[in-house]
């Protein structure tokens, strides 16, 4: 697949422009979005996500068309993992309701800018040397197996970065509405907003390190790896606020991420020794991987919803026993 230098502009322009106009709309009036007005927004990108794959599979044929796809699904669906933590840190730093949609917003521009340079970095890296599949591979086997041992509260730690700002930086104990910086008695003071931002952008860069090797072991093309990614994190902040009370009812969500990582870190190896010219390493084609990918997350979201439904039902049992 040929991309040329017009089509990556003009992508990353819309794309810009796209964050903008929601940055526009943040920085106006701050809020809590209502429902309707989330699903809206999700509506939208989503839609956008599909026209752009449908758009890309006439123009370049079925395979692009797959990989993207593929690619986008498994992108999503770690960013709506990701809402975990997100969630976590914000109840941890007791962030406002109505200043999370800037948080969030920051967030979303720092993950597109660190998956630029990671993407950038993992193509070149690809292109001279060929052992980067099998690191590629057994990170996401390792990632797989850490998601389906690793409960959603224990996945935000103060890393390394966070724990030294926050020693350097005299912060105040209050937030100053959404100021990243304010005076007290004449002294400048970091805010708690500016702390929370931080610990989004440092956890931001560890889920790029998740989320890259996989793209790259469903298409090795970068402006699909790219794409994929940037429709992913476009609308996870209304996405936050949408589905923000259903997470909790995703409870095997991270076990089905733990099956697509697994079984995309396994093609990689396979497909890996299949151009190295062992003979029974089969090379998977896109069509299963996405049929694998879509089928996996289905089956996840019915085996949650149920799950939640019936443990719902036996708490109010036990509620009503318990009263009469």
């Amino acid at each position: 697949m040929t991309v040329s230098l017009s089509a990556w502009i003009i992508t990353i322009a819309v794309l810009l422009a796209l964050l903008v106009l929601d940055f526009l709309i943040v920085a106006r009036k701050p809020h809590e979005p209502s429902l309707r007005e989330a699903t809206l927004w999700v509506s939208f990108y989503v839609g956008i996500a599909l026209l752009f794959g449908v758009g890309l599979t006439i123009a370049a044929g079925g395979r692009s068309g797959g990989e993207f796809f593929a690619g986008w699904l498994t992108e999503y669906s770690l960013s709506v993992d990701n809402l975990f933590v997100f969630i976590i840190i914000m109840g941890k730093f007791a962030v406002p309701r109505q200043y999370q949609q800037k948080v969030l917003l920051v967030g979303v521009a720092l993950a597109l800018v660190m998956r630029g340079i990671f993407i950038a970095i993992g193509a070149e890296a690809i292109s001279h040397f060929n052992w980067v599949f099998y690191l590629f591979g057994a990170f996401l086997l390792y990632t797989a197996w850490k998601l389906a041992t690793t409960k959603e509260e224990e996945e935000f730690k103060e890393n390394v970065v966070l724990t030294k700002v926050r020693r350097v930086l005299p912060t105040t104990e209050t937030y100053h509405e959404a100021k990243l910086t304010t005076r007290v008695d004449g002294k400048r003071f970091a805010t708690p907003m500016l702390i929370v931002m931080i610990a989004i952008g440092t956890t931001d860069l560890l889920f790029a390190l998740d989320s890259i090797p996989a793209i790259f072991g469903l298409t090795q093309e970068p402006y699909l790896v790219f794409t994929a990614n940037a429709f992913a994190l476009m609308g996870l902040r209304q996405l936050f606020f949408l589905i923000g009370g259903l997470l909790d009812r995703l409870v095997y969500l991270s076990y089905g991420l733990s099956v697509v990582l697994g079984f995309i870190g396994v093609k990689l190896i396979l497909e890996a020794l299949h151009h190295s010219g062992v003979s029974w390493a089969p090379e998977i084609p896109i069509l299963v991987s996405l049929s694998i990918i879509l089928g996996t997350l289905t089956l996840t979201a019915v085996l949650s919803l149920v799950k939640s439904s019936r443990d719902a039902k036996l708490d109010k049992q036990k509620q009503s026993a318990g009263v009469e």
